[in-house]
């Protein structure tokens, strides 16, 4: 004990590190990770898997299904005739994909992400005492990525929803899903962060998590630790596809809000004002003279829109709609798209140094096209494009008004090949191709067979509310 005791300053660390090591050995004995077996108990009977069956119309001149490019006068085509079953050659295809969702009401209502049923042709629920139901969709919005199901079934288990607003960084949050297909498949994990604005996602301040989520738990929903739903998971963020720690879910109160629209009328309506706006930098802050980044800068009015109409300018910066503050740029298109259609609301402006006031009358914002089973879809002139794994079709006069386009070509559907991996996606309209306007699928199909193979081409393609060129390299119909 002497060398211990030595010096007075030699006494003080000896009592430090005891207090320490007592401090640490009583957490060890005492500190208890949460148990989460309660809630699963409680909650896992309201949560379902949910499989969808697609089917594909394989192009004209395809044999199968990835193998594109054979014309029947070929005689590779006779080959592979003779080759299938019955001399048949398939014409379709399905795809199926599974997903997530979880019951809201014991009469059968079912919450789940819009991208699970899209374009489904048949729509499964299991129940998680393994009963099987046949599934419709009441309404789906794209915009915030949620879709209303319903089966006829009575007396089922239903969630209890939470209120999002009380979730605080750092608190404990679960997950239930069928990942890859593995139903009632529990993970856990924390509040990251909330209010995430992801791009091309601007009506949903997400809840970020680092919940394990993987294909398959779309859909699914999140929990606080008293066994209520907070989000629906709905994305995570990845560079392999699978799960790496940053997992995204949709505030319940917003599913909520879109659900009661989709029940009441099978729609959503929002509010618009007609402007294009961009964030405010600290650059851009100090030029405008204002003390420090915040709301959303105006680049563009929209001619004959509500905004030019109340007088708002390019330059200006949008810092209060309706007496809520703006404070990022994300912030607009939330509290603009939650605002009732007719309202008549203040707008706060920052415009050469100063604050100005004026009142705003918003419009609805045109709708998505309904997502329904693809055989309910509109009729027109039908054309696959087997050289880039499209296939087309034109719009109606009265889509070209709902979409605001004079002419275009939507995409119904795609496969595996050159347009899909250059970031195409169904319902998706494209307008031209290489600076020339397109109308119909035949013009498109003679502008497309006049690039060659090896050469780059690019698709002017409305999606939203943004238009831009997406390009991609021919290679000969290589869908690999």
């Amino acid at each position: 004990m002497y060398y211990f005791f030595k010096s007075r300053k030699m006494t003080h660390k000896f009592i430090l590190v005891v207090l320490l090591v007592l401090s640490f050995s009583g957490f060890a004995q005492t500190g208890e990770l949460p148990d989460f077996t309660d809630l699963i108990d409680r909650q896992a009977a309201a949560v379902v898997n949910i499989s969808t069956v697609q089917t594909h119309s394989a192009p004209r001149n395809q044999v199968i299904p990835g193998m594109p490019n054979i014309p029947e006068n070929s005689p590779f085509f006779e080959f592979f005739r003779h080759h299938t079953p019955h001399g048949v050659v398939p014409r379709e295809f399905e795809s199926k994909s599974l997903g997530s969702g979880f019951i809201i009401s014991s009469d059968g209502y079912i919450l789940t992400n819009a991208h699970v049923v899209d374009s489904a042709d048949e729509i499964t629920v299991r129940l998680n005492d393994k009963r099987e139901f046949r599934a419709n969709i009441i309404g789906a919005d794209r915009k915030t990525d949620i879709a209303l199901l319903k089966i006829e079934a009575r007396n089922l288990p239903q969630v209890t929803q939470g209120d999002p607003s009380k979730l605080k960084v750092g608190e404990w949050v679960v997950a239930i899903g069928s990942p890859f297909g593995f139903e009632s498949s529990v993970t856990a994990g924390i509040v990251s962060a909330k209010g995430r604005s992801l791009s091309q996602e601007n009506y949903v301040p997400f809840i970020q998590t680092d919940v394990a989520i993987n294909p398959g738990n779309s859909g699914g929903p999140l929990f606080n630790m008293k066994g209520e739903v907070v989000g629906i998971n709905s994305q995570i963020y990845s560079r392999t596809g699978g799960y790496m720690g940053l997992s995204f879910a949709i505030p319940i109160d917003v599913a909520t809000d879109i659900s009661n629209q989709l029940k009441a009328t099978g729609k959503v309506s929002r509010g618009r004002i007609g402007v294009m706006i961009q964030e405010v930098t600290k650059e851009l802050a100090e030029s405008f003279g204002l003390a420090k980044p915040g709301g959303a800068l105006v680049t563009l009015v929209q001619k004959g829109g509500p905004a030019e109409k109340a007088g708002l300018k390019a330059k200006d910066v949008i810092m209060k709609f309706d007496g809520k503050a703006v404070s990022t740029s994300s912030d607009l298109p939330r509290i603009v798209g939650a605002t009732k259609p007719g309202s008549k609301v203040s707008v706060q402006v920052w415009r050469n140094g100063s604050t100005k006031k004026m009142m705003v009358l918003v419009d609805e914002f045109p709708l998505d096209e309904k997502i329904t089973s693809r055989g309910s879809k509109r009729g027109g002139t039908h054309d696959t494009s087997s050289r880039i794994g499209l296939a087309l079709r034109e719009l109606a006069n009265d889509e070209k008004k709902q979409f605001e386009v004079n002419n275009g070509l939507l995409v119904e559907d795609m496969w595996p090949g050159i347009a899909r991996n250059a970031g195409m996606r169904p319902g998706d309209i494209i307008l031209g191709i290489n600076n020339q306007d397109v109308n119909t699928v035949e013009q498109f199909s003679q502008l497309l067979n006049k690039s060659k193979e090896g050469r780059n081409i690019a698709l002017l393609v409305k999606r939203g509310n943004t238009t831009s060129f997406i390009t991609m390299k021919l290679n000969g119909g290589d869908s690999k």
